[in-house]
């Protein structure tokens, strides 16, 4: 058992109790992590005259060359290993000797695995982010190229009015946009350096925390220990961005699948994204899909996992919050994954514009466009309603559509109507007299499409204003190279 501790003990730990305890057999995620956090604090340490340079450079040597050895398939992360720190730690010792235990100087494991904590999160929330912006541009794509492609708008899943494909994809538009603003939000309010903090009181060595906090690339140190070992809150913040995302994804996998349905054939899914029956032969599934929709229930549970567990932890840490990790580890994966994944189905797949346009003609959908008709010609719009409502029962019972009328018909149920009703109530001029901004006319979508050209041109990651989630370059090499 390779530990940090032991001194004020007399017996070993009982082999359960260790196993239950030990961490390494997940957080060995954080080698990266807890390697560039080890640099940057024993720079820091040089610095400040706390460590000799020869000290420095030995343990620079020791802890690069453990990382290539890790990358490398030399060294092996092993459970004989209590947690990653103890890991990086026994073999800096074991590779460099006494200068080796002088790693930890002006440094608690708690503000050690806050930091690591925090660089992977980081980490983590711009790739998501880079997973977003592919998706989104894939969305804009599938608007430019159907500005015409009619289909029926819905609610409560009842067809309701006329829109088009770049209608309905820019409503997911707007939705994952605002996630990717949720993102940067969390990504600012979370980039502050919690190492320094020490157990919970800080510490008497005179550590240059501002210097170490520009070495990893954050605004600036936390400004309470006692907070900065215990605070867990972009994790939270992280899982809810996530399952809002894993929301977005489900909603839209969940029409995909009836998009498919023989019912209503608006979509074909490209063979790479579907699975067959081992019984039935003619079956194409939308298990992608499916698996999305169904893997949301997965984030929702680490999301809820983690509030639970920091319901009652008073301050500062306890050994609960070890409980962060692996969950939130899977629902990253799991989030990212399905992101890829969905990216891949929606950018290859077909639709059937033509079943789609028949689709809306079939539902009624221009029945508010011929109750306005019937107001333009001076009819109030609640008599209008009640006509057109008639309208429709007389059309369900001849089992057609209001433009298959005569006009001879049309004038039995209102002698308002003219020969101008058939213009009035097509799904084109349904679809182009809607001009607003935020509406599917095509003058109106246009607009919009140019400004969310704009939006994917510019990058939140690439302001001036941030190091963008990475070890500040400058700096790290120019203290490497000492």
């Amino acid at each position: 058992m390779a530990q940090l501790w032991g001194g004020r003990f007399t017996k070993e730990t009982d082999q359960l109790v260790y196993n239950f305890n030990a961490s390494i057999s997940f957080d060995q995620k954080f080698l990266q992590q807890d390697i560039e956090g080890s640099i940057a604090h024993v720079i820091m340490l040089a610095k400040q005259g706390i460590l000799k340079k020869e000290e420095k450079d030995a343990i620079l040597k020791g802890l690069t060359g453990i990382r290539e050895d890790v990358e490398a398939g030399k060294l092996a992360i092993t459970e004989e290993y209590e947690d990653i720190h103890s890991f990086v730690e026994a073999n800096l010792i074991e590779r460099i000797g006494d200068a080796g235990k002088k790693l930890h100087t002006g440094r608690s494991r708690n503000d050690q695995v806050a930091l690591d904590m925090r660089l992977y999160i980081r980490l983590e929330v711009l790739q998501t982010d880079g997973l977003l912006k592919e998706l989104l541009t894939t969305l804009l794509k599938m608007m430019e190229d159907n500005t015409e492609t009619y289909m029926p708008g819905f609610t409560h899943l009842q067809k309701a009015q006329p829109v088009t494909l770049a209608h309905h994809a820019g409503a997911y538009f707007e939705m994952f946009k605002r996630d990717r603003s949720r993102l940067k939000d969390i990504f600012y309010r979370m980039n502050y350096c919690p190492l320094g903090a020490g157990a919970l009181a800080g510490t008497t060595y005179p550590l240059d925390r501002n210097y170490t906090a520009s070495l990893l690339g954050f605004e600036g140190p936390t400004l309470n220990s006692m907070d900065s070992v215990s605070d867990r809150d972009y994790v939270i913040e992280f899982l809810a961005a996530l399952s809002t995302i894993m929301m977005h994804l489900s909603r839209f996998c969940e029409e995909i699948i009836i998009w498919n349905s023989n019912e209503y054939r608006f979509v074909e899914i490209d063979d790479a994204y579907s699975t067959g029956s081992s019984i039935m032969p003619q079956k194409k599934n939308p298990d992608i899909a499916e698996l999305v929709r169904g893997k949301t229930g997965r984030v929702y549970g680490a999301l809820m996992s983690m509030l639970t567990t920091m319901k009652g932890i008073p301050l500062a840490y306890n050994k609960d919050m070890q409980e962060d990790k692996e969950l939130t580890f899977d629902a990253i994966d799991t989030a990212k994954g399905c992101l890829a994944l969905f990216e891949g189905m929606v950018r290859t797949m077909k639709f059937n514009r033509d079943v789609m346009e028949k689709s809306a003609m079939a539902g009624f959908t221009n029945a508010t466009d011929a109750a306005d008709y019937l107001v333009g010609k001076g009819v109030p719009f609640r008599d209008a309603h009640g006509i057109i409502g008639r309208l429709v029962l007389y059309c369900i019972d001849k089992n057609c559509s209001i433009e298959d009328l005569s006009i001879e018909e049309l004038k039995e149920i209102s002698p308002v109507f003219e020969e101008d009703v058939y213009g009035a109530v097509s799904l084109k001029t349904c679809v182009e007299k809607r001009l607003t901004i935020g509406a599917p006319g095509p003058k109106a979508m246009q607009e919009v499409i140019r400004m969310h050209r704009e939006y994917l041109s510019k990058d939140w990651q690439d302001e001036d204003d941030m190091f963008g989630g990475r070890l500040n370059e400058t700096l790290y090499r120019e203290d490497i190279k000492k």
